[in-house]
């Protein structure tokens, strides 16, 4: 579909369709959008063998990457500093606990038990180790919590969690650099001198039906996000970090977060939501089922092995201690760029690679006559049998199951 205007139809019409279901069946919208886009996907593909909702189209990518980093931006203002002064500790340790014991526990699942390499586990233990902040944002937006002491502090134990995701991935695979030195000090500059910089400007300029403080909050957000790419990083990270230092701003001046709000759910992160369910393969999830959720329920487990004692630790109810692991539980933003960290450097790829050549291999030498000729032609069967399996796995593996992002 090369028409602009009638693609932007079908992926706003998607977005509707989402938000009626949710309404329907009383759920979030995030995740209805992320089941829609799957579906889409999938029926797109492969029952009537389209190309699929243009998932790579450069307009699309930027539509939901402005909304994965505004919606990420308004998380992070909806943090109050003085509650987060009085509550810092259940935060920090919530959120500390939130990824460790997922990322330790997942990581050795997958090293002692599926018997995994060592840099494919400590991949799974990263990527099954985030929470998402969209996803929780958007949660507490639809049930009120974002105006609760609870919802501010669940908030910021979200950035604890996946600034702990970013660093884990930093480390193991992809060593800092001069950039990443050059990306912190211009960040750790930024975040001083916004909080002073932006209550003058705002005062002087804002007010207005051109939107200045608009502008001026997507410029710094554009600025520093392009900055972190450039230094191989995330472009959502500081975007939540510059939330959380005009908190005490912007977050108080509740027409423009209004106004604000109303950019992002209405167009921005249709598209963002959208967009990730298109990377989940439904003939993939039924091939790899078991394992899925064998994956599925140990992140579960440690999760909640971690975060419920600590909410309860901190004499939160129950009730409230079941919601804040179901909250931190949740995945989309940083286990995306953690699994998709594969696709280009091949980690588990190598795995299944090896696996499928020893078992030719195996299956060869066990059928071969015990003979020389028959070694000889067992050796040549293995050879162009393991060719044409890894040329077939690898089309698989990264066309197949990652066809969402495609196209």
């Amino acid at each position: 579909m090369d028409n602009t205007w009638f693609l932007a139809a079908l992926w706003i019409g998607l977005a509707l369709i989402a938000t009626l279901l949710a309404i329907w069946f009383k759920v979030s919208t995030a995740l209805s959008e992320i089941v829609v886009g799957t579906a889409a996907q999938f029926i797109v593909v492969v029952l009537i063998g389209g190309a699929g909702l243009r998932a790579q189209t450069p307009w699309i990518g930027f539509l939901a990457g402005t909304g994965a980093i505004v919606l990420t931006f308004l998380a992070g203002a909806e943090i109050d500093p003085a509650v987060f002064r009085v509550k810092w500790k259940e935060a920090t340790v919530v959120g500390l606990v939130s990824f460790l014991a997922p990322f330790l526990g997942s990581a050795a699942v997958a090293y002692y038990v599926l018997g995994w390499e060592p840099m494919a586990a400590w991949l799974a233990g990263v990527a099954l180790s985030t929470t998402s902040v969209a996803v929780v944002y958007a949660v507490m937006l639809e049930l009120g919590f974002n105006t609760t002491d609870y919802g501010k502090v669940i908030l910021a134990a979200c950035f604890i969690t996946d600034l702990g995701t970013v660093i884990a991935l930093g480390l193991i695979f992809a060593p800092f650099s001069m950039r990443t030195l050059a990306f912190v000090a211009v960040s750790l500059a930024v975040f001083v001198v916004l909080p002073f910089v932006t209550p003058g400007v705002f005062r002087r300029f804002g007010g207005r039906v051109s939107e200045f403080e608009t502008k001026f909050i997507l410029l710094a957000l554009f600025a520093m996000g392009g900055l972190a790419l450039w230094a191989d990083s995330e472009p959502v990270l500081p975007s939540y970090i510059i939330g959380m230092v005009l908190a005490g701003t912007v977050g108080k001046d509740h027409a423009l977060i209004r106004r604000l709000r109303t950019l992002t759910f209405g167009l921005l992160t249709p598209f963002y939501f959208l967009k990730a369910g298109l990377y989940v393969s439904l003939p993939a999830i039924a091939a790899g089922a078991g394992l899925i959720l064998a994956l599925l329920l140990v992140k579960m487990a440690s999760k909640g092995i971690g975060v419920w004692p600590a909410a309860r630790a901190f004499r939160l109810a129950m009730r409230v201690a079941n919601c804040t692991t179901l909250l931190m539980s949740t995945g989309l933003t940083f286990g995306s760029i953690s699994a998709l960290f594969d696709v280009t450097n091949g980690i588990i790829k190598s795995l299944v690679f090896g696996v499928a050549v020893s078992l030719i291999a195996v299956f060869e030498g066990y059928d071969a006559k015990p003979t020389a000729e028959g070694v000889s032609i067992a050796t040549t069967r293995t050879v162009v049998l393991s060719s044409l399996a890894i040329l077939a796995l690898d089309f698989v593996m990264t066309v197949f199951m990652f066809r969402g992002g495609g196209q």
